[in-house]
């Protein structure tokens, strides 16, 4: 018998959400160098770092308080950050979120999460260098 799914309500869900997410990141060939090779990321000091931006995007709680687009821009200045890795990141948090949970707030995460990739490939192309 499966478990009914409930919607992202707590600062819980999102790191449940964030752990599962980054397991399969971190396990993805097309991407999991970016985190382990170029950006080096500790996942302890990460997960509750982009918690807080999901916590504030979906929850509406002002708890983050970094420049994403800077720390993004700034990592595609090592690695250039290509449609295969957006969509890479894209596939694996819609997949995430569907296994884990339903309703309103489920659906703005995986919309938030479209728009948040969609923007960051704008800003990416725009600011490439000729």
């Amino acid at each position: 018998m499966s478990k009914t799914k409930t919607d992202i309500t707590t600062r819980e869900d999102i790191e449940l959400l964030m752990n599962t997410f980054y397991n399969r990141l971190l396990t993805d060939e097309n991407i999991n160098y970016i985190f382990t090779d170029v950006s080096k990321i500790d996942m302890k000091t990460h997960i509750p770092i982009i918690a807080d931006f999901w916590e504030s995007v979906l929850l509406h709680k002002n708890v983050y308080h970094n420049n994403t687009m800077k720390i993004h821009m700034d990592l595609n200045e090592k690695v250039p950050l290509t449609k295969i890795h957006f969509d890479t990141w894209l596939k694996h948090f819609k997949n995430a979120v569907d296994e884990l949970f339903e309703g309103n707030i489920a659906l703005l995460a995986k919309q938030r999460g479209k728009s948040v990739a969609t923007v960051m490939q704008i800003k990416i192309a725009e600011n490439r260098k000729p």
